[in-house]
């Protein structure tokens, strides 16, 4: 054996990549003008692939495994090359490694609010949060249409387009799903499935696939939510006559409140009654003129009414313009209406107030004049 396959011997290529980022999906196999010996050791390892350019044209692409580089397993390079069987000179081959593992926790969201219409609310704002994972199915075309000639090239280089696909998509779902917006959280594993489905297609063009999207969050604007928590607030309080009442109760409880001050009134003015009531019964009670006659009770309170009509409320009206309402046929026995202290709507002819609203009827009009 001579020197020289000796030295061909010893002076083997080894064609490898190792990655330590967790984020590089492309990196190209650097080597002084891409020669690349005859016989050369490519590993591939799991989660890789190694894809050949040569002379700016789309050669092999090699899965996982150890492969020699020769004529026999480079069929496409060999086609290319016009080798003849035996040939030992290098070759000059660009190699790129590219990561088909799956890169997952990658963030997406609306930058501006999507306008849609609720069924419950009316027109609303909405904003979606929420995130993904990419994953490299076509090594050979995600080189060709992503890539190019970048040595090196980042998940952050990618996911920028790939987040505004998602966003166009889920704000087309959200839009014409026709799902009230309470109801939405409670639907987000099958709108994140429906995006995902949506953008396949086009992420497939790039040689990607989208295996993983969810729906974190879809939250209203503040002013909304404001809003919502004050019409919470109220349905929890119940009855508003009675909360007033239990929380006027509390606060006399409270030390260092005006609850103290409330409640020392109410004790003198209970220490008063009872030395006048001690001063009739009492020795001097012969001598004591007659109390005076005690005050009038306050007049009732006029109740106000709310009239509920095809999901939105009307009023106040008094009870007077709820009667001038029922003679002209806009109020009914059927009217749902609410006032406070009242328990819940209730339809008008229910209500003792105002069932006599419609039980007031004219009497028969008088027979005509005779005639002649």
């Amino acid at each position: 054996m001579g020197i020289f396959d000796f030295l061909s011997g010893q002076f083997i290529d080894v064609i490898e990549w190792t990655d330590d980022t967790r984020d590089t999906l492309v990196w190209r196999f650097e080597r002084e003008g891409h020669e690349i010996k005859y016989g050369a050791k490519l590993t591939v390892r799991e989660g890789q692939a190694a894809v050949f350019v040569h002379e700016g044209q789309l050669a092999d692409v090699f899965t996982p495994g150890l492969y020699m580089l020769e004529t026999n397993n480079m069929p496409i390079m060999t086609s290319l090359q016009h080798w003849d069987h035996g040939f030992r000179s290098p070759f000059k081959s660009e190699v790129y490694f590219v990561s088909t593992a799956r890169f997952t926790d990658l963030k997406w969201g609306t930058k501006n609010p999507i306008m849609l219409r609720d069924p419950e609310y009316g027109p609303l704002r909405l904003r979606a949060f929420g995130t993904y994972a990419i994953r490299v199915t076509d090594p050979g075309l995600f080189l060709t249409e992503i890539v190019g000639t970048d040595g090196e090239f980042t998940r952050d280089e990618i996911s920028f387009q790939i987040r505004n696909i998602i966003v166009q998509e889920a704000s087309r779902a959200l839009a014409s799903s026709g799902l009230p917006a309470l109801d939405m959280a409670a639907n987000t594993a099958d709108l994140g499935k429906l995006v995902a489905d949506a953008i396949s297609g086009t992420v497939a063009a790039y040689g990607l696939s989208i295996p993983e999207l969810y729906i974190e969050n879809i939250s209203l604007p503040p002013a909304v939510e404001k809003a919502l928590d004050a019409r919470t607030s109220r349905g929890i309080a119940g009855n508003l006559d009675d909360h007033m009442k239990w929380k006027a109760a509390e606060a006399m409880g409270k030390p260092g409140t005006t609850g103290d001050a409330m409640g020392a009134g109410m004790g003198a003015g209970i220490g008063m009654a009872m030395g006048q009531a001690m001063g009739q019964s009492g020795p001097w009670g012969a001598r004591r003129a007659q109390p005076a006659a005690a005050a009038p009770p306050p007049p009732p309170v006029e109740h106000v009414w709310h009239i509920a009509e095809n999901g939105q409320t009307q009023g106040p009206f008094s009870k007077a313009r709820l009667g001038r309402m029922a003679t002209e046929g806009q109020l009914t026995r059927e009217t749902l209406v609410w006032t406070a202290g009242q328990d819940g709507w209730k339809h008008a002819g229910d209500v003792t107030e105002l069932a006599q609203l419609f039980t007031i009827m004219p009497p028969p009009p008088p027979p005509p004049p005779p005639a002649g």
